[in-house]
């Protein structure tokens, strides 16, 4: 008879888009998506001109973003309606990067991201995310939404800070510091667009804030710059056309440069020196962790933000393939400019509500984006750095969940609520990465000691009706709960014996659900004490997969010294014939 080979299953691919157009896509649905396209394209120019900027990037290469990994991943994902593109949460993992390896060091280290994104979908790892405790990913995302606002204070106020760096507390420094020199047209213009932008929604006009914000603010900067802008020594509030320039192709001029994003290759970037990189193995080394680090991120920020939407539409998305969606956009954008993007769970969320079917919607609105940018850069240009700031507080304070946040300190266990107080801890003073491990860590350690808890072993007495008569040579416990590294010790040593008379003990284990190699070990040891006493074991009720486990251990069947049974009264047959056999 001809046996079958298991076949490797590979996670497909599109399958967010093939699940939409499977379920039936007419011109309706196209209408739905192209609406909902256009609202958040509005809102994912400004956001990402502003997040390249606190990654420490010309703006453009966040709009490069949106453009080429916003198009390919939501056209090869496992999602229908995630957006993605630059997002918040890696401000604090590619900032440090550009400060060390340049805009040539993130672009390869963000496709280093991607092929182990990609790795991760074909090996079947999407479902890993909901190993990640609640209270790690609320306390990094919290420390994430602090270190974006602290970063975001130079350009509120206006201050004279010079290049920030990389650790908090000495960027806390250079801003008290600093402060001296606070201009107020900046820090008025700032205001007045926070104003703006937190006031809009009242008004229910469907128009993103947002965009009502950085255009209300570059038409009052625009106004302050003809009045009091000094020729001499530039505008009296810096914009983006001010503060950047670009060049490309001999062609030079200020701000954005108004031409889509085309093919170049990585390595051809400025480093921190501002000389191109050479692509060796040494550079590729020294990449690899925050390589590690960003794709970790992709990862969980991604599936988050796709277990959002599933919640807000009653649909499920593919895990896997959406790893290996956000791998693709994050090995091709680079090649186009382009910075780390993954979903993002605010855009996400605009999408869904603006009426999108299908990943449709996430392609046109990086078809918007790239129309502004080959259209509208010189206005884009205008935007103030004060308002982006502004922009970038809001994105913060949603990030930061300050009422979760709160709450889960004042309800959580005491176990969980140290969990969340060292991630965000260390996710400001360090960086995400430690504060994910040892979260994550001591998360594991907390489970580990709870589970143990549960195991208990006891012995029953010997009036009890499931000992039915039996001697006081014959000794029967209980043990409840799986028996593991933790827990399989505290179990297994409660079993010494104090009356000397016992001859024969039988374990009841139809409690216990599983065994490690620690209990197995545990177990021998313990086989092995009661026959240099000469006391005999019979273990009950344990299921197949456990014996199996003890037999390949080399615990097996003992004539008088140990045996398997299934139930209690075929234990107490066996004790009663052993015991009679010793006496």
């Amino acid at each position: 008879m001809a046996r079958h080979r298991p076949s490797l299953s590979l996670p497909s691919i599109a399958s967010g888009l093939r699940a939409a157009l499977r379920e039936g896509y007419g011109l309706a649905d196209l209408r739905h998506d192209i609406l909902a396209g256009l609202t958040i394209g509005t809102v994912a120019v400004p956001l990402s001109m502003a997040l390249a900027i606190a990654t420490g990037v010309p703006p453009q290469h966040g709009l490069y973003t949106a453009i080429v990994a916003g198009a390919i991943i939501a056209l090869t994902g496992g999602s229908r309606f995630n957006v993605s593109g630059p997002t918040a949460a890696f401000v604090v993992i590619l900032f440090p990067i550009v400060q060390q390896y340049g805009l040539g060091g993130l672009l390869i280290a963000t496709m280093m991201a991607g092929l182990i994104l990609v790795v991760l979908g074909i090996a079947g790892m999407g479902r890993l995310i909901q190993y990640v405790p609640y209270p790690v990913v609320l306390g990094f995302t919290a420390g994430i939404a602090v270190v974006i606002a602290v970063l975001q204070v130079p350009d509120f106020l206006g201050l004279e800070v010079g290049q920030l760096g990389e650790h908090f507390i000495d960027n806390l420094g250079r801003i008290a510091v600093s402060l001296p020199s606070l201009d107020p047209f900046e820090l008025g213009v700032g205001i007045f667009t926070l104003g703006v932008m937190l006031l809009w929604p009242r008004l229910r006009v469907p128009v993103p804030a947002p965009l009502v914000g950085l255009v209300a603010g570059a038409v009052v900067v625009y106004a302050i710059n003809r009045m009091f802008g000094d020729p001499a020594t530039g505008n009296a509030v810096e914009t983006i056309a001010s503060r950047f320039s670009w060049e490309v192709h001999g062609e030079t001029g200020a701000g954005i440069p108004p031409i889509a994003p085309s093919f170049a290759a990585p390595w051809r970037f400025p480093g921190a020196d501002g000389e191109p990189l050479t692509l060796n193995f040494g550079l590729v080394r020294a990449l690899l962790g925050p390589a590690f680090a960003i794709a970790m991120l992709g990862a969980i920020e991604s599936l988050l933000c796709a277990v959002v939407s599933d919640g807000l539409t009653r649909t499920r998305h593919d895990p896997n393939a959406e790893l290996i969606g956000q791998g693709l956009g994050n090995i091709v954008a680079p090649l186009f400019g382009g910075i780390t993007a993954t979903a993002a769970i605010a855009r996400t969320a605009t999408n869904i509500r603006s009426g999108a079917r299908s990943p449709i919607a996430a392609v046109v609105h990086a078809l918007v984006v790239l129309l502004a940018v080959v259209a509208l850069a010189g206005l884009l240009g205008l935007v103030p750095m004060a308002a982006l700031a502004a922009l970038l507080f809001i994105v913060a304070w949603n990030m930061s969940e300050a009422r979760h946040f709160l709450h889960t300190l004042r309800s959580a266990p005491p176990g969980d609520v140290a969990i969340l107080v060292t991630c965000f801890t260390l996710t400001v003073l360090f960086d995400m990465v430690l504060a994910v491990a040892v979260g994550i860590g001591l998360a594991a350690a907390l489970f580990i000691r709870r589970m143990s808890l549960l195991t208990q072993t006891q012995r029953i007495d010997s009036g009890a009706p499931s000992l039915d008569g039996l001697p006081d040579e014959i000794a029967l416990y209980d043990i409840n709960g799986p028996l593991f590294f933790g827990a399989a010790e505290k179990a297994l040593t409660s079993l010494h014996l104090v009356d000397r008379r016992v001859r024969v003990v039988i374990l009841d284990m139809h409690d216990v659900p599983s065994m490690d190699g620690t209990a197995i070990v545990a177990l021998e040891a313990l086989i092995d004490e009661m026959h240099r006493e000469g006391i005999a074991l019979v273990l009950v009720g344990l299921p197949t997969r456990i014996l199996v486990k003890l037999r390949r251990a080399g615990i097996r069947k003992a004539a008088g010294r140990l045996t398997y049974c299934r139930e209690l009264s075929h234990a107490r047959r066996v004790a009663l014939r052993w015991l009679a056999r010793a006496t």
